[in-house]
């Protein structure tokens, strides 16, 4: 299904890290973290809830 990503290993995630670090900046980290954890939170709200009114649906 995700060919194209593989797997990913300590050594290819702390590289991801340390670009992010480069690209965003230690000061402006933890407000990123915060926000894709908003974003993650958000998702699965939104997804519980279309869950939710698709067994409404078929419960009729």
């Amino acid at each position: 299904m995700f060919g194209l990503i593989g797997n990913f290993g300590p050594w290819e995630l702390a590289l991801i890290l340390i670009i992010v670090l480069i690209i965003v900046g230690p000061g402006k980290l933890p407000q990123v973290g915060q926000s894709l954890g908003k974003a993650i939170q958000s998702f699965r709200k939104a997804k519980e809830d279309e869950l939710d009114e698709l067994e409404e649906k078929t419960e009729k």
